[in-house]
This record gives C-alpha cells, structure tokens and sequence, in this order.
C-alpha cells in the first residue's frame, strides 16, 4: 500500500487540527512543515515532530517526496499557491474558501486538469457521519418535501487585528463562517440558488461583521442563514419538510458523539450518530481520490458553486437588490 507523503504549507493555527489525522491514517504521512522562515519551521517541526522543516514554501513545493500539500494559507493565497503546488506535481488540499469567486476557482481547476492533480475544498463536514445521515433522511423522505433550511455560525471575536477583518485577505465573516450554512444549505437542496438576497453590518474596516442572507433554490425549497464576529457562539441547522423537520445542533463542528431530532407530526426522535475524528474524513477522501480514482466528495463544481453564491450574496448586500445566478 503506498503511502501519501504531505507538506505543511505555512504553520498556521488551523495545522493542528489536520496533524491528528494525518497520524491516525495509515495511507497518509505528515512528512514537512513549510515557513518563511527557516527558524520557524524548524521550531515548528520540533515541537510537533515533523522531519523536514522548510525556510520558503517554494523549498517545499521542491521536496520530490511531498505527494500532498495542504493548504491553509490566508484566503487571497489560495488559488495562488494551490496553483503553484499543482504545478510542482503535488495534489492540494486547501482550506475554505478554495477560492474568492467562481473565475478563480475556474482557474484552479484547469490547472488541475493541465497539471492531472486532485485538489479539494477543506469542508470537513461534509465528510462526517452526522451529515451524510442528515442527507440520507432527506433522500428517504423522512420529512417530506424539503421546503427551508436555516442555519447559524457566529462567534464573538476579541480583537481588533485579526486577518478576518482585513478585505485585501479575502476578509468578512461571509468568507469565514457564513461559508458553512451556505455549503450545507446546497448540499441538501442538491441545486444551486437561482436567486439570493443579503443585508450586512459593515465594520470598521469595510468587511462584513455580520451578515444575513436568503437563498432560492428550485422547486420551492428556500434557506436562510445568519453569519457573525460580534454574536455569540453559535452553530445551528434545521431542516423543515412538509412533513417533520430535523434539528442539527453542532452541523459545522460535529463531535464524537452527537445526537439529531426528527420530529413527525407529535412524534419526536433521537438519533444518535456515533461520529469520527472531525477532519479524519477530508484526509481520507483525498487519499481515496488519489490512490483509487475516487470523486471528492467536495468536487471543485462544488466548490464553485459556493463561492458564485457567497459572491452574489455580497454584491445584493452593497447593491440592496436581489441577484439572479
């Protein structure tokens, strides 16, 4: 069984969330780290045990033994590096938003095809049991026609200097969050909107703060969503059908352990998903499409897709007009 060699590209906070998996995985191997500079990478190496540490992402993309580059760099870096990874021969996955709109997702996907390397979106909950079961009800008809799906992700953040609020970095709490009930939303209509209207609280530094939006898919099934840095915490879904509705308490982030509710008419039910470790999923599904030939299950249509609705979405809020996809 041959093993997938992967690179660190940056050390980026978000790392720590993909080592544990890349550990856990027998196809996989975390074998380099990648900074600015070498000192960093080297003390970065150390304090995760990383073999090879790098002093320039270009020394990484040069590492002949590096099959897989994982991607978190800041928003406005990804279809760059991606691009250039792809190029040196690496197969990519790559944080969200894969891209900043529909063009340039375009554009990493004919490097894809030119360079025949495989790049994903990192939504790692698309690859959790919690979600595939929400989208196996809905495809069974547990609760009738899908008629709305309304989600939330805010947090409360501390501070004022942070990368989320700068616009030249592809800020805004859209891009950041709000990126995931947008995702989830067409994941269970299985369509994109035909149509979307936003309003947004604009902050000090001309991102969105706040956000909140509306989406018309077809044949009658609608989603509204709300996205924010200055609310609590807050991670919700439910899914209405004409005949019952589930509630998803944790669909982002879900756990080991969660639990959804399917209520019918008076009749309400538990279901307990006994999950897996969050970003297991991402990893494994990339192995799969490299080794095995396999569809990412986040497929770069997909990917743009969301990025044509986050854009859409954005110019309805400074136009106040809906937009038509």
């Amino acid at each position: 069984m041959r093993i997938l060699h992967w690179g660190l590209l940056s050390t980026a906070r978000i790392n720590r969330a993909i080592i544990p998996p890349l550990r856990l995985s027998t196809r996989n191997r975390l074998l380099a780290v990648a900074s600015r500079s070498q000192e960093t990478a080297q003390a970065y190496a150390h304090e995760w045990h990383i073999p090879r540490a790098y002093g320039s992402y270009e020394a990484l993309l040069a590492d002949p033994e590096i099959d897989v580059i994982y991607n978190p760099l800041p928003n406005h870096l990804h279809k760059e590096w991606t691009i250039r990874a792809m190029a040196a021969g690496k197969h990519v996955l790559c944080e969200k938003p894969l891209a900043l709109s529909a063009e340039d997702v375009d554009e990493i996907a004919a490097a894809a095809q030119q360079h025949g390397r495989v790049v994903a979106e990192a939504f790692m909950y698309r690859h959790h049991p919690q979600t595939l079961k929400v989208k196996e009800l809905i495809k069974d008809g547990a609760i009738g026609k899908l008629q709305l799906i309304r989600g939330s992700f805010t947090f409360s953040m501390k501070t004022e200097v942070n990368i989320r609020l700068n616009p030249e970095m592809g800020g805004g709490s859209l891009w950041d969050v709000g990126c995931y009930p947008i995702s989830y939303a067409r994941y269970l209509a299985d369509a994109e909107p035909l149509e979307v209207f936003g309003w947004q609280v604009t902050g000090q530094t001309g991102i969105d703060d706040s956000f909140f939006g509306q989406l018309k898919f077809p044949n009658q099934v609608y989603a509204q969503f709300d996205s924010g840095f200055r609310s609590p915490y807050r991670t919700h879904l439910e899914v209405v059908g004409s005949q019952g509705t589930i509630t998803i308490p944790a669909p982002f982030k879900p756990s080991l352990n969660e639990t959804i509710t399917l209520t019918r008419q008076e009749t309400v039910e538990s279901i307990a998903i006994a999950g897996q470790e969050l970003y297991l999923g991402e990893v494994e599904d990339l192995a799969d499409c490299i080794l095995a030939g396999k569809t990412p299950r986040v497929t770069l249509a997909d990917s743009r897709g969301n990025a044509a609705t986050i854009a859409a979405l954005l110019e309805s809020a400074r136009t106040g007009k809906p937009v038509h996809l």
